[in-house]
């Protein structure tokens, strides 16, 4: 019964935006258009999250349900496959549209909820525990006493303008896309504005680059555009690598032909007729989403030799990276299409005057180019009246860590920290004491509770020794060791390093071996060994200087950061670690200290054969103890034990 994908329904979208700007449809067309964006429906429609993230919950099992059901019960019903809307802890989600009425949501829609909860919807009745909310639309009848979804405090502050549709429509169709208006602001920049004015109007938005740094984007085009060359390339940089981040992922999986207009439109802007999309080889799903949205475009015109007959040629070219780390550097991103190891290149010469195969070149961030679409058809004033001074828009962030909504959200500029983890991601999990928040991934800082105050801007966070990096945050409750924490980051930072200049490869490594002996039981219980751990503390920040001061890219020059900030909040935790070797946390599984309570101990022997060190004595049906030199804190005697006889200090 799908109306999507037809011969027929391509011709009559695409002179939907060829008259949008011309002619009014008549009734008859926007009847037709209505039925193509499911605003009105014949059958009921089915939707479901199959994002990466929405397939690991167990969507795709739930898929198989619903087929199921569907099959079992003859009925006449369209399934829809979306994006995710960004409340990945409550995936899967199913969302389930009646003719006439509001489309519904339901969270951990797992395969043994569907049979009950799709019998209940059909006959009108809700299992209210299981149901998300409605989406509110002026023609369809809602659902008594059921929130809506964009109410709940999850949505309620965000401004959702790039993630619009994500969730909402299908990423596998191009008619949806353009059903919503897509490609239209690609038709009006091609027909009506040349090249220059596109860097004006972007330049006059304020945009800044999403990436990290926060160049303004249209003097970055500008410079490229002056640049004379026979050939110029535009690449958008998907390839995200923070651990704990995935925006780029959503945007792909939830919108791709966003992408795809706002790379059409930058290329425009800056001459080029050669744009290449680099994602990370190990996101599958992206990936085929992203080829199949690429041959609709094709197939549709936006994207290959004079697209709507303006003269303009584009050729967009997908290209897997291996997710290092550092090639989120414009220069080492480069090598690595060019087929080289990716390693940042002094500057200047800039990549907008040399960059791929020696060409002009214009390197931005997914998010960024996502933006394009959206400036192009409201104008650079509706784009600057979002967000604060000198940090205009939206950000997209991912959340995750102990948070009790994890996922993904847009908030407007100048939204507090705390509005985001209080307010959006529901506080910590567990109602446990917040103790910080990793802000801008693996080289930002940690923020302590005293600092959620911030609004999010590049120079608010700037003030803070943090930057907005991709827009990772990872919550962090009591039960978090920042040094160990510190250590983890460390490891990252100097695996990912690519060796090319020493203060990067050798320092990131000395502060990773400092942090290392400072998580590990002494080799000796002496107070020499206790002063050469706390030089090696006091180390870290000289030893940090150096490395932010010499290093090449911003990997270096950013990798003392988590280190830097926990060192200055958190300095007894440090202290702790050093003097009293203990972990409070009980994180740093060298530093924990196991006993036996003799009162709860029943003698069961299971601890004593389970022990790789021998380390626990006593005989059978009596109480056991631990010999602490010889224990070396690896928590299988606590693991095993069945009567929480064991604990640790």
């Amino acid at each position: 019964m799908a109306i999507l994908n037809t011969p027929e329904n391509k011709e009559f979208l695409v002179e939907k935006i060829l008259k949008s700007y011309s002619t009014i449809f008549d009734k008859a067309n926007s009847d037709r258009l209505a039925l193509v964006k499911r605003d009105k429906v014949i059958h009921p429609v089915i939707y479901i999250g199959t994002g990466t993230c929405g397939l690991i919950a167990g969507a795709g099992n739930t898929l198989t349900a619903v087929e199921q059901y569907l099959e079992k019960n003859n009925l006449d019903a369209e399934i829809i496959h979306v994006g995710c809307i960004g409340l990945c802890s409550m995936e899967p989600l199913l969302d389930v549209q009646l003719p006439g009425k509001s489309r519904i949501s339901f969270h951990h829609a797992t395969e043994d909820r569907v049979e009950g909860l799709l019998d209940a919807v059909f006959h009108h009745l809700l299992l209210e525990e299981t149901v998300l909310g409605q989406y509110k639309h002026p023609g369809h009848e809602d659902w008594a006493n059921m929130p809506y979804v964009l109410q709940m405090p999850f949505f309620a502050l965000q401004h959702r303008n790039i993630l619009r549709n994500s969730g909402i429509i299908s990423p596998w169709s191009v008619d949806d896309y353009i059903a919503h208006g897509g490609y239209r602001s690609l038709y009006k920049t091609v027909l009506n504005y040349t090249s220059d004015k596109v860097c004006e109007i972007v330049d006059q938005s304020e945009l800044r680059g999403r990436g990290g740094g926060g160049y303004p984007t249209g003097k970055k085009w500008a410079l490229a555009l002056g640049t004379g060359s026979d050939q110029k390339y535009l690449i958008c940089n998907a390839d995200e690598s923070d651990p704990g981040a995935f925006m780029n992922r959503a945007i792909i999986e939830g919108d791709p032909h966003r992408v795809i207009e706002g790379i059409a439109i930058s290329a425009y802007a800056i001459g080029a007729s050669n744009a290449y999309i680099y994602v990370r080889s190990d996101y599958e799903q992206s990936l085929v989403i992203l080829e199949k949205a690429l041959s609709q475009a094709k197939e549709y015109g936006f994207v290959g030799e004079n697209i709507f007959n303006s003269g303009f040629n584009l050729h967009i070219h997908i290209r897997q990276g291996a997710g290092a780390f550092v090639c989120g550097e414009e220069t080492a991103l480069i090598a690595s299409i060019e087929g080289k190891r990716g390693i940042p290149q002094s500057k200047p010469p800039f990549p907008a005057e040399k960059g791929l195969f020696g060409h002009p070149t214009i390197v931005n961030n997914i998010e960024t180019l996502a933006n394009i679409p959206s400036i192009m058809e409201n104008g650079p004033g509706w784009f600057k009246s979002i967000g604060i001074r000198e940090s205009r828009g939206t950000k997209i962030f991912s959340i995750a860590g102990k948070a009790t909504h994890t996922g993904f959200i847009e908030i407007e500029m100048g939204t507090t920290i705390s509005d985001i983890v209080v307010s959006i991601a529901g506080g910590t999990k567990g109602n446990k004491q917040l103790k910080a928040v990793q802000f801008g991934g693996p080289s930002g800082v940690c923020l302590p509770v005293q600092d959620l105050n911030t609004p999010v801007g590049y120079e608010s966070l700037r003030a803070l020794g943090s930057s907005l990096g991709l827009g990772g945050i990872i919550i962090l409750d009591e039960d978090t060791c920042m040094v160990n924490l510190s250590k983890y980051f460390m490891e990252f930072l100097q695996k990912e390093s690519c060796g090319k200049c020493i203060p990067c490869r050798e320092g990131t490594r000395r502060m990773r071996n400092i942090l290392e002996e400072i998580t590990r039981r002494p080799r000796e219980d002496s107070s020499h060994e206790t002063l050469e751990r706390f030089k090696g503390v006091v180390e870290l920040e000289s030893l940090a200087e150096v490395i932010r001061d010499t290093s090449l890219c911003g990997l270096g020059r950013n990798a003392p950061n988590p280190v830097l900030s926990s060192l200055k909040w958190f300095r007894e935790e440090y202290e702790e670690h050093i003097f009293d070797r203990k972990c409070k946390a009980g994180i740093c599984h060298d530093l924990r200290t196991f006993f036996i309570d003799v009162e709860a101990c029943n003698g069961c022997n299971i601890c004593k054969k389970k022990c790789p060190e021998n380390a626990i004595i006593g005989s059978v049906k009596l109480p056991h103890f631990i010999v602490e030199s010889k224990c070396t804190g690896c928590g299988i005697c606590f693991d095993c034990c069945k009567f929480n006889a064991i604990y640790f200090k």
